[in-house]
């Protein structure tokens, strides 16, 4: 599934793909259950981010879930032990990724491919071995009954319609947030060095620079979903900072489409679909994902919405 080249013109059509999933999100809610809805907004924005990094600076991550779960475990503390308030849980959660990105990163992008990939996975199990071990996580139970509390001190979070508007709304701005990276010179630069780093570099460009910044920002969303999602679930577990979460995350922005602004998000809901409507066939559910990748990557070599692009022959 190749990256997309960027191209002249697209921005309108992005727009309007941009407003319509806003209008149906906006809207979801009273067809589907918000809890599920609340989790695939999540996973979606932990995919964009992720995509960020392989789809726009061509660097591949196996232990992404060190931010997601790093970032739940921060901010279910900060919510739960320290009293505060949960936008200054999520803001603690997304500064602890935002920091663990950078040590990782500035160990990591002295290598590339697979060197930088198991480096990234080797790190990845560190941290989840530390989660396992610190009296502050529980071990195997992890934090539970982490209070969604009020928010701005006027919000009360604990109604599932509330916590689904304060959720879209952080989903939104971390989406145009990253719309707005890929389509800025930094941006381009990065898209330059995925396409031709040697080249990069000669015109001047600090390339490890550059990789580095968009490391750490990649792992600020990631964490920012997951300080979402432990107040969506008030809980954060093992679950969300094991290597099999950065494997899903890597399927979901392949299903997506890799490079596409809008393909993890459509990724995301797939994959957390199976999950759902597949999970009283218990083990079956990662046979049918496996199934699922497999036509994909036969079918739609470029993700869902790549094949969906070149139908409509517009950029989504």
């Amino acid at each position: 599934m190749a990256p997309r080249r960027s191209r002249p013109g697209g921005g309108r059509s992005e727009y309007a793909v941009f407003a319509v999933m806003a209008a149906v999100l906006v809207l979801a809610p009273f067809a589907v259950y918000p809890v599920i809805l609340m989790k695939c907004l999540c996973m979606a924005l932990f995919a964009c981010a992720f995509n960020l990094l392989i789809g726009y600076a061509g660097l591949l991550s196996f232990g992404h879930a060190m931010f997601l779960g790093g970032a739940a475990y921060a901010s279910a503390h900060a919510a739960k032990v320290w009293g505060l308030p949960p936008e200054l849980a999520i803001l603690f959660g997304t500064a602890v990724a935002a920091v663990l990105g950078l040590v990782v990163g500035w160990l990591a992008i002295r290598r590339q491919g697979i060197y930088f990939a198991m480096i990234t996975l080797g790190l990845a199990q560190m941290v989840y071995f530390l989660c396992l071990q610190a009296p502050f996580t529980h071990g195997e139970d992890g934090i539970q009954a982490v209070p969604r509390g009020v928010l701005f001190g006027v919000i009360d979070l604990s109604g599932s319609l509330a916590m689904y508007g304060f959720v879209l709304v952080i989903f939104l701005l971390g989406f145009a947030a990253i719309y707005r990276i890929i389509h800025s010179p930094f941006g381009a630069v990065l898209t330059a060095i995925r396409e031709h780093e040697v080249r990069t570099i000669s015109l001047g460009y600090n390339t490890d620079h550059y990789k580095l910044i968009a490391f750490v920002l990649s792992a600020m969303l990631a964490g920012l979903a997951g300080a979402t999602k432990a107040l969506v679930f008030q809980t954060a577990t093992l679950t969300d900072v094991h290597w099999a979460m950065s494997g899903e995350v890597i399927l979901m922005t392949l299903l997506g489409g890799l490079g596409r602004f809008s393909g993890p998000v459509v990724g995301a809901f797939l994959v957390v679909a199976l999950e759902k409507y597949l999970a009283r066939f218990d083990g079956w559910v990662t046979v049918v994902e496996g199934a699922v990748f497999v036509g994909c990557v036969l079918v739609f070599r470029q993700g869902i919405i790549g094949k969906l692009s070149a139908v409509l022959k517009r950029p989504l």
